[in-house]
């Protein structure tokens, strides 16, 4: 099993950098960063996790731009999202950086999305909450459009775009959703709870699944490959990547026996010295 991490990189944590740097020289196999563009703070949205919310959701570093320094570093390391806020984005510029890291990485970058929990931030941006998961399904047709190998043209419900010279494009071959339907792009993961609409979701464009927390999987693995074998979709394609985890032996002997090969553990958005001790003890999972 391969163990990554993913942590709230701030302007008071640990850099990108000196956490790269630690991950690959200890083994670790991957690095994954959360995005929030700004936290409005008048909001009634409440904290996902119950309670105030952190203060390092208003301070973290925009996640491409800091994957960009920690692959610079690395040879080995994956780089990944967890998650990007498509509807916050632009389709073609985000196409452009996505396609950029990937080349760049070397075909290291996972590219998680995901519908966001923050009405306020995301009405700053346009998104009307209601209809957040048509409009990311659109962008995505988008950008893949746009890392296809030909010029591609696309018109969707929310955004379109001509054919196109658009390069560099992403590093990862594209792979099949099913006969004569190509997925273009790095690897795509949508986190998010379980339910119908996620994992119709997952089989329709997307890889896989960033089950946050890692809870629950003994029941809802089975309806999700259930789902995505009915789509067409090849059943020894599908990945599970459980995110944000709180390890111990007998939760990863558990991601084991359900046949999951990645599992992402939570690290605290802190100093270096904080983190150096934590990846220390982490390291008796690899």
């Amino acid at each position: 099993m391969r163990i990554a991490t993913t942590i709230f990189l701030t302007d008071l944590t640990v850099t990108p950098v000196r956490l790269a740097r630690a991950l690959e020289e200890r083994g670790f196999a991957g690095l994954y960063l959360p995005e929030h563009t700004h936290i409005p703070v008048s909001r009634d949205t409440a904290a996902p996790m119950g309670g105030e919310l952190p203060e390092m959701y208003g301070r973290t570093l925009d996640p491409f731009v800091a994957l960009a320094q920690a692959a610079a570093v690395t040879e080995r390391l994956t780089v990944g999202t967890g998650i990007t806020l498509v509807a916050q984005h632009d389709p073609i510029d985000l196409a452009k950086q996505i396609a950029t890291l990937d080349h760049l990485s070397g075909g290291r970058f996972t590219l998680g999305i995901g519908y966001g929990w923050n009405v306020e931030e995301a009405a700053d941006h346009g998104v009307d909450w209601r209809t957040r998961r048509e409009l990311v399904r659109d962008r995505m047709a988008l950008m893949r459009a746009l890392w296809a190998p030909e010029p591609t043209a696309y018109v969707g419900q929310f955004c379109s775009v001509q054919a196109s010279a658009a390069h560099p494009k992403p590093a990862q071959p594209s792979r099949e959703l099913g006969p004569g339907h190509p997925l273009h792009g790095p690897r795509t993961l949508i986190g998010g709870a379980a339910g119908p609409k996620l994992f119709s979701a997952i089989a329709d464009h997307a890889d896989g699944w960033l089950p946050i927390g890692g809870g629950g999987l003994g029941e809802s693995l089975p309806v999700l490959r259930q789902v995505w074998e009915t789509a067409g979709r090849d059943p020894k394609t599908l990945q599970v990547v459980p995110y944000a985890v709180r390890p111990n032996p007998g939760k990863l002997s558990h991601y084991a026996e359900l046949g999951i090969e990645e599992v992402v553990l939570q690290l605290p958005s802190a100093k270096e010295d904080e983190i150096l001790r934590v990846l220390d003890d982490y390291a008796q999972y690899l």
